[in-house]
Order: structure tokens, then C-alpha cells, then sequence
């Protein structure tokens, strides 16, 4: 059983970048009904409603999803633009072939996202400009010391702002995931990576910890339901 006292350091399956078969394609699948069941697309479309104001006039918003997955969050993103006539220009960034390659497939009735296999640290994407980078379920994935490094980064790539969704490492969040993915009948994927993601994932106090020794100071940590954060960093 995990010590949800401390963040754990134990990888779960899914970092393997190799990782390409049919589990996976299930996996991806499950963490989908999930998040839609569990509201996990809300912290993302709540803080564009909030920032759409200050959407750039004349022409589409540049956003990328870092980790971009299944490319789930993108296809949200896509229909409430679409719902609100938002012009978007949206980029899933991702460094497994597979995850690409599976998420092309889903998104192909939207012509607005396109993905990249592209290694966040590199000099090639940090020159990439974006109106908005979102990151749902990614940061839990990295120590605290890349993070830091990640997230002054981040802000000062993005014109208008950072939007981070994560999770809450809570005991219920983490004892009621553990039991639910069992009783679903999900895959030996997401038993075993659903609830280590909750281990894995951050406190309140963590988060203002991190973005303090990342130097940001422009920001608004929200806690959303089920045992979401949602973090909105103001753009350089």
C-alpha cells in the first residue's frame, strides 16, 4: 500500500515510451469513460471560458497539450471551440509513436488538431510560440526537481497562460480509484497506473512549494471535483 504521506517515486507502466500494443489502445480507451465520468475535462474548459477574453483577436489560438496521450483532452478542447465558434489551431505534443499514432486515428474528424513525437526539453520545442500550453495528468509523472524547470519554462513559452489539470493525492481519491478500476473490470493498465497516478500526484501545499522555486508568482490554484487541481499560470 502506498505512503500517500510523501509523493511516490515508483513508475507506473504507461512511462515506458516502448509501450505499444492492444492493452495500451484499451488502456487509453478506459482512461477516456473515466475522466468523463469523473469530470476530468472540466478544470481545462473552465479556464478557457475564464481566459477567452484574452484570446487573440485575428486570428486562430495556438494551443498544445503536453502529453497529449490518447489526445482525449484535444477533442474536448475542439468541441467547446467549436460550441463557441472559437477559432483554434490545437497541437498534441507526445513522445510515443504508438499514443500518436492512436490518437490521429480518434482525431481525425478534427482537422483542427494535429500532434507531434516531440521531447519537451528540447531547444526545437521551447522555440515553438503558443497562446496556451495544457497539461492534463503529466506533471504528476516527473520529480520535483524537472518540474521545477518545466513550469518556468512553460511560462515563459506561453503568450497567454499555462493550464495545468491534476490530480489531488488524497486517501479517498486513491482508495476509491483502486476500488473502482477493479470493479469496472479494467485493464492490468490502469488497475495498476490509476491509483499509483494518486500516489504519484501533489498536495496544495507541494504545488505552491514547486511554483515558488520555479519563480512564478501570477498564478491560481483551484481545487475542482473528483480530487482535481486546477492551476492557471498567467503567460510571460
Amino acid at each position: 500500500m502506498a505512503d500517500l504521506r510523501v509523493r511516490s517515486e515508483q513508475p507506473e507502466l504507461m512511462d515506458d515510451l516502448t509501450l505499444a500494443s492492444e492493452e495500451l489502445r484499451q488502456n487509453l480507451d478506459e482512461l477516456e469513460t473515466v475522466n468523463t465520468w469523473l469530470g476530468g475535462y472540466a478544470p481545462v474548459l473552465d479556464a478557457l471560458d475564464r481566459l477567452r477574453p484574452h484570446f487573440p483577436a485575428g486570428r486562430p489560438l495556438r494551443l498544445a497539450d503536453l502529453g497529449s496521450g490518447g489526445g482525449d483532452t484535444l477533442r474536448q478542447i475542439a468541441r467547446w471551440a467549436r460550441r463557441r465558434n472559437v477559432a483554434v489551431e490545437l497541437t498534441g505534443i507526445d513522445a510515443n509513436a504508438f499514443m500518436l499514432e492512436y490518437a490521429a486515428a480518434k482525431s481525425a474528424p478534427y482537422p483542427e488538431i494535429s500532434f507531434q513525437q516531440t521531447d519537451i526539453f528540447s531547444p526545437a520545442f521551447r522555440q515553438q510560440p503558443f497562446d496556451i500550453l495544457t497539461a492534463s495528468l503529466f506533471c504528476h509523472h516527473f520529480p520535483d526537481a524537472e518540474l521545477t524547470t518545466m513550469l518556468a519554462q512553460w511560462q515563459q513559452q506561453a503568450g497567454l497562460a499555462v493550464i495545468i489539470n491534476d490530480l489531488h493525492r488524497h486517501p479517498l481519491a486513491y482508495h476509491s480509484i483502486r476500488w473502482l478500476t477493479r470493479l469496472l473490470g479494467g485493464s492490468r493498465l490502469v488497475r495498476h497506473d490509476a491509483p499509483l497516478s494518486v500516489a504519484r500526484a501533489f498536495t496544495r501545499r507541494e504545488l505552491h512549494q514547486l511554483l515558488a522555486a520555479a519563480g512564478i508568482r501570477r498564478y491560481r490554484l483551484r481545487w475542482r471535483w473528483a480530487f482535481r487541481w486546477q492551476l492557471l499560470i498567467s503567460g510571460e
